[in-house]
C-alpha cells in the first residue's frame, strides 16, 4: 500500500507470457484446480475476510481457500506478479498498480467506504476557526516548526487522501511535514507520544485516540472531503473473475458485510482476535461514522475516479484508469 514496485508494465508485458499465464498452477485459475489463494492484511477494512473466516463461511466455496496475511501492499502486488495470488483484499490504489502494469485482473467489490478520518491537534483546530486553511503557517509561526502529519507512506490510501484533502483546501504540501509510518499502532504510539500532531488513518486509531487523553481528535471525515472514499477492495484475477468460484465468494462477502451490520458485539470480538482491537474499542469504532461495510463495488466509484486521476498525477500509475478499466461489475451483479 506503499510504494510502486519497480517492475513495469513494459517489462512485464515483455516476459515469457506471463500476462496471459500467470497463475494457474495452484491456484484455481483455467487450470480446473481446486484451491483460491486469497491476499488479505489484519486491517479494519478488510474485516470481512475475517468474518468469513471465524463464521465458516469459506466452506460455503466450492474450492479449498488457501489465506495469506500480508503486511502492505507492495508485498500483495508483487506477489500477485509472481503469479501467487487469485483474490486480494488491499488498498484500491495498490490494486490500480495491479492493472496499470497489464496483470490481468479487476476489481470485483468493495469492503469499505470512507472509513477514513482527518485527525489534527486541538491547537490547528482552533486556529483553523480563525484562520482557514492559512491555520497551518500560523501554526509554523506559533511553533516554531511545521504541522506534522504522520501517516501510511507515500502512495497509501490514508496518503492519497490527506494530499488530496490539502489540494483542496489550496495548501501545499510543503506548508507541512508528511512523516511516513508504517502500520495503524505505529501511527496511534506517534499521537500518543507528541511525534506527529495529526494524522490521516482509519480505525482504530480515530476511537484510540477519541479514548486516550491526547490533545488530538478527529477534524474531518472521509464522508466530508470525498463522497465514496475508496480504501480496501477486492481484487481477483481475471481467470477468477469468470468461475463460480467468482461469485461464491462474493455471496459469502456480503454475507459478511451483512454480519457486521447486524451484530456489532461478536463482530467485535472477530475484531479482537483477528486484528488486535481490544473488544471494547472494536465495538465503539463499528458504531461510529468510520465503519461502512459494502460489498456493491458502484458505492466507490465517484471516490475511485478521482484516486485514479491523482494516482496517475503522482506518477504510480502511468494515466488514470477509467471504471471500466478498474471494475468488474458483472460478479456482485450475477448475484
Amino acid at each position: 500500500m506503499t510504494e510502486r514496485p519497480t517492475l513495469s508494465r513494459r517489462a512485464y508485458l515483455a516476459g515469457t507470457g506471463a500476462a496471459a499465464t500467470f497463475g494457474l498452477t495452484g491456484c484455481l485459475g483455467a487450470s480446473g484446480a481446486d484451491s483460491l489463494s486469497v491476499a488479505y492484511m489484519p486491517i479494519f477494512p478488510d474485516l470481512q475476510y475475517f468474518v468469513m473466516e471465524s463464521e465458516g463461511y469459506l466452506e460455503e466455496i466450492d474450492a479449498t481457500i488457501e489465506g495469506n496475511e500480508f503486511t502492505d501492499g507492495p508485498a500483495i502486488v508483487q506477489a500477485y506478479g509472481g503469479g501467487e495470488l487469485d483474490v486480494a483484499m488491499f488498498g484500491i490504489v495498490p490494486s490500480m498498480i495491479v492493472i496499470d502494469r497489464g496483470i490481468p485482473a479487476k476489481v470485483t467489490a468493495a469492503n469499505i467506504k470512507e472509513p477514513m478520518a482527518i485527525l489534527a491537534h486541538d491547537d490547528l483546530q482552533a486556529l483553523w476557526e480563525e484562520h482557514g486553511s492559512d491555520a497551518f503557517a500560523v501554526w509554523e509561526e506559533q511553533k516554531g516548526q511545521k504541522f506534522r502529519f504522520g501517516t501510511f507512506p507515500q502512495g497509501s490510501v490514508p496518503d492519497v487522501l490527506l494530499r488530496y484533502w490539502l489540494s483542496e483546501q489550496n495548501v501545499d504540501t510543503s506548508a507541512v511535514d508528511i512523516i511516513e509510518i508504517n502500520g495503524a499502532n505505529a501511527v496511534w504510539q506517534a499521537i500518543a507520544n507528541g511525534e506527529v500532531d495529526g494524522s490521516s488513518i482509519m480505525e482504530p486509531v480515530p476511537t484510540r485516540v477519541s479514548q486516550a487523553d491526547v490533545p488530538v481528535s478527529t477534524f474531518r471525515l472521509a464522508s466530508e472531503i470525498m463522497p465514496g472514499q475508496p480504501a480496501a477492495v477486492t481484487l481477483m484475477s481475471d481467470e477468477i473473475r469468470g468461475t463460480d468460484v467468482a461469485a461464491q465468494f462474493l455471496e459469502q462477502h456480503v454475507r459478511a458485510t451483512e454480519f457486521i451490520q447486524n451484530n456489532p458485539e461478536p463482530t467485535a470480538d472477530i475484531v479482537e482476535s483477528g486484528i488486535g482491537m481490544p473488544a471494547d474499542q472494536a465495538l465503539s469504532a463499528l458504531q461510529g461514522p468510520l465503519s461502512t461495510f459494502v460489498t456493491d463495488p458502484s458505492e466507490i466509484e465517484n471516490g475511485t475516479q478521482i484516486f485514479s486521476e491523482f494516482a496517475a498525477q503522482n506518477g504510480q500509475i502511468e494515466q488514470a484508469l477509467s471504471l471500466d478499466e478498474i471494475f468488474d461489475y458483472g460478479v456482485y451483479d450475477s448475484l
